[in-house]
């Protein structure tokens, strides 16, 4: 059976949303790495999704060497991790407001048509961990973010580039207002990116492909 081939965006570790996140020092937000929609973030759920990449990254590679490189590679998985886990309330929360949903069968579909590009699961979950640093448990949860993000973008006539998508993200951030605590960065309110970050959070699965490792 003809399978339609279907288009990802694929969200980054270098993620950003909405207006400048401002900091929430821990005098304010004690043990909190963020607060979103006045609920936190702590530094315990940030260290243990930071944990579950490390340990999948040690699983992935062959030896101590090839795992220090990994480590070398993703030298600001932290922040990054941080960023996804925000991003993740963001979108969700400026999908509500648009009144989208996505369903657990939209999410195997995509799952099942990107496994059938790149060879199979197993070259998924590889190719996650090594671009994005998604760890296999969190990929459905990531691919329920694409789906959240295109819809968002359809319903609105436009795509992740444009600055109508990026209006809504800002929106929902300053609803939720998202408060980061200043040890992991600072985000630039025009780029919506963090400063020391220069890569974009959207990709397209084409490029995914194109970096498979042989």
């Amino acid at each position: 059976m003809h399978r339609r081939r279907r288009t990802a965006l694929l969200l980054s570790a270098a993620i950003a949303a909405g207006p400048l996140l401002t900091a929430c020092g821990n005098d304010a937000h004690p043990g909190a790495a963020a607060v979103v929609g006045g609920q936190r973030i702590t530094v315990s759920q940030l260290e243990s999704r930071v944990n579950e990449v490390r340990a999948a990254q040690r699983t992935a590679v062959n030896g101590e060497a090839q795992y220090a490189q990994a480590i070398a590679n993703t030298g600001t998985l932290s922040r990054d991790t941080l960023h996804n886990m925000v991003l993740d309330r963001v979108l969700h929360r400026a999908a509500q407001d648009a009144g989208i949903t996505v369903s657990r069968k939209e999410v195997q579909e995509m799952r099942a048509g990107l496994e059938e590009q790149v060879g199979g699961p197993e070259a998924l979950q590889t190719a996650w961990l090594q671009q994005y640093s998604i760890a296999p448990e969190r990929l459905d949860e990531n691919l329920r973010l694409q789906l959240e993000a295109q819809k968002l973008a359809a319903k609105l006539g436009t795509d992740t580039s444009q600055p109508a998508f990026w209006d809504a993200l800002s929106k929902a951030s300053e609803k939720l207002n998202v408060d980061l605590n200043p040890r992991y960065g600072a985000w630039d309110v025009e780029r919506s990116s963090r400063v020391d970050q220069q890569a974009p959070w959207v990709r397209d699965v084409s490029t995914a492909q194109a970096q498979q490792p042989a």
